[in-house]
């Protein structure tokens, strides 16, 4: 069935459970210190609950005026004018409790130009801390709400109206809100603890939890790296009572037969995700810390967190275990000892692990219990106010000792380089040393980088490819390659922009390809009389018998040349040498007596001859004297 009407009873349930045992458990109220300057016979010191949201000014002060409106005093609608004191000091805005939140009136106040706002409660009662609305139809302001806020008590709140209605006659009602004792500050190292949620899915807290994890994460890891901080994450969980362990509603949403329980993400049972899912997916996050912690990495933990929520999202339906796997090992942790932490949740018994979590998470010393997500503790203070990077980076630097704070309070030009570490968790190619870890003043990110002007394109963290023109040059734009001799194939083609192919002569999914045999695929000299002969990358045919291949049509044509043909090509053959002899002698013959004839026509001109007058007789052979 549907978890509509069965979930709110079991929630009550499991918080009842989970508030049973704790008898000493709760509720701490942080406070600060208003101190009243003037008019001089209203001078004195009083509590001021401080507000869980804006930016409180954690180890500062604020010395401004107090001015109570004519209208509107509860500050449930905006003012039409900004508040200014006649002496120029910062404006300490004064309103009413009740008919809007708490929120929405320092909101107003704020874009009045009130500096700080103090909230008048309208009965007698101890103090108690203005919480963000859980549910409201614009809680966008939040995000914006930068000044702090408090609420003093009746008595105190109704002095200061008075007085504030006499300021003409009798002057400007001077305050000053001092944090500076609020954070306590014992010695040179800070501890603080983050009670937070692997769940993405719970609306605007998840997502608070998840920029504030983004955002502070290089500051987290300054601190700890340097021996200044102590860090340690916390989940909160309940336990189902044993008389419903075997309920549908439990065995959904706890582990370890009812002792771990987280709610349904999307209060509803019959689909989404489980509690239990998230139950086993805190639990291995805070094994992960453990575990890093242990190899002399506690910071690892900012780094999966992060990741998680960036690769893991439940939003995006990618919450499981075999992705929280892969992000734990590209940080380089030991998984096997991440899953002996863990243990076995399916077993009936108690979990080392969370049974720890359960009983931190009840109040001790000066800290309450937590009783919201999330939740920051520093120095066993809970902090007040927005989880917002540079308000919680002045709250933690409050937490030393004074004038021994690091160089990151005082600096926010610090940077570590996370991408020495093993390339940051991030995707990087061995063969060109291009990498998607790019560090940042706020942690490394993971992003495909632009390498000599080539785009790579992926999530940055298992992946990435090269786009566009000019990726074949960079390692074959990722794709398969490979050399035999003076050959050498490749499945990136500078024609297509992306992807890989493999050549002609190679099959498979152009990252792994292998030499196609046309011959037993019978893709080539598929003629009767064809031979077959497959290479690498290509073939080569041959014909069977007294046939010649032709490639071009891959057919093999036979020889139809008989014995007396050939018989005939060998007669003629000779034949025409004898003549090519009989023509040679001929010609040299005939050239010889032509040179001969010359010969003896040059010699006539200047030799005697025995007959000088008949020129045309023949020449005569001279006979010796007798």
């Amino acid at each position: 069935m549907g978890g509509g009407g069965a979930r709110p009873l079991l929630a009550a349930v499991l918080v009842a459970a989970a508030m049973v045992a704790p008898a000493r458990g709760r509720f701490v109220v942080e406070k600060s210190s208003v101190r009243v300057l003037a008019p001089e016979h209203i001078r004195g010191h009083h509590d001021a609950a401080i507000g869980n949201f804006g930016v409180p000014d954690y180890g500062g002060t604020l010395t401004g005026v107090v001015l109570y409106p004519d209208k509107k005093a509860t500050g449930c609608a905006e003012f039409p004018d900004r508040f200014r004191s006649k002496s120029g000091r910062p404006v300490v805005l004064l309103l009413d409790r009740g008919e809007c939140y708490f929120a929405l009136k320092s909101w107003n106040a704020q874009q009045a130009g009130a500096a700080a706002v103090l909230i008048a409660d309208t009965v007698d009662e101890q103090l108690l801390t203005m919480d963000t609305p859980e549910a409201s139809p614009d809680t966008r302001y939040l995000d914006k709400l930068n000044i702090p806020s408090a609420l003093v008590n009746r008595a105190f709140g109704e002095s200061l109206k008075r007085m504030a209605d006499k300021a003409d006659a009798e002057g400007e009602v001077v305050v000053k809100l001092d944090w500076r004792e609020s954070m306590p500050h014992p010695d040179e190292r800070v501890e603080y603890e983050l009670w937070t949620n692997s769940n993405d899915e719970c609306g605007p807290r998840c997502d608070e939890q998840a920029a504030f994890v983004k955002s502070f994460r290089g500051h987290a890891q300054i601190l700890e790296r340097g021996g200044y901080a102590r860090f340690t994450p916390h989940y909160i969980t309940w336990y189902c009572p044993e008389a419903f362990r075997l309920t549908r509603q439990c065995q959904s949403q706890c582990i370890n037969h009812g002792r771990y329980c987280a709610p349904d993400p999307e209060e509803d049972f019959g689909e989404g995700y489980e509690g239990k899912q998230v139950v086993v997916e805190n639990l291995r996050q805070l094994c992960v810390h453990r575990v890093a912690n242990e190899s002399g990495r506690p910071w690892a933990w900012w780094d999966f967190a992060m990741d998680y929520k960036l690769r893991c999202s439940m939003k995006e339906k990618k919450y499981s275990k075999a992705c929280a796997e892969e992000v734990v090992a590209s940080l380089g942790l030991p998984l096997d000892k991440v899953l002996a932490c863990m243990g076995d949740p399916d077993a009936d018994a108690d979990n080392a692990v969370l049974s720890k979590e359960q009983e931190d998470q009840i109040g001790r010393g000066s800290r309450g219990d937590v009783t919201i997500l999330p939740t920051l503790v520093i120095n066993d203070v809970q902090y007040r106010g927005k989880l917002e990077r540079t308000a919680v980076l002045k709250a933690i630097c409050a937490g030393f000792k004074e004038g021994t704070e690091p160089q990151v309070c005082l600096s926010h030009d610090m940077e570590t380089n996370e991408c020495l570490h093993r390339n940051g968790g991030c995707w990087r190619d061995e063969a060109t040393n291009a990498t998607a870890c790019r560090d940042t003043y706020r942690g490394r990110v993971c992003e495909c980088p632009v390498v000599n002007g080539v785009r790579y394109d992926g999530d940055g963290y298992t992946h990435c490819k090269a786009v566009g023109p000019g990726r074949c040059a960079l390692n074959h734009g990722g794709c398969w390659a490979e050399t035999k001799g003076e050959r050498t194939f490749s499945a990136c083609s500078d024609t297509a922009l992306s992807g890989c192919r493999c050549p002609p002569g190679f099959q498979g999914d152009g990252h792994k390809c292998e030499d196609m045999d046309e011959c037993r695929e019978k893709l080539a000299c598929t003629c009767p009389d064809c031979r077959c002969k497959n290479t690498w990358g290509s073939y080569e045919c041959g014909c069977r018998g007294n046939q010649v291949y032709i490639r071009g049509e891959d057919v093999c044509v036979a020889n139809s040349m008989s014995r007396f043909g050939w018989l005939v090509a060998v007669l003629a053959v000779s034949c025409a040498a004898g003549l090519g002899v009989a023509g040679f002698v001929f010609y040299k013959y005939r050239l010889r007596s032509y040179m001969d004839s010359e010969i003896m026509a040059i010699m006539s001109q200047y030799m005697p001859l025995d007959s000088q007058n008949n020129e045309h007789q023949p020449l005569r052979q001279h006979a010796p004297d007798a």
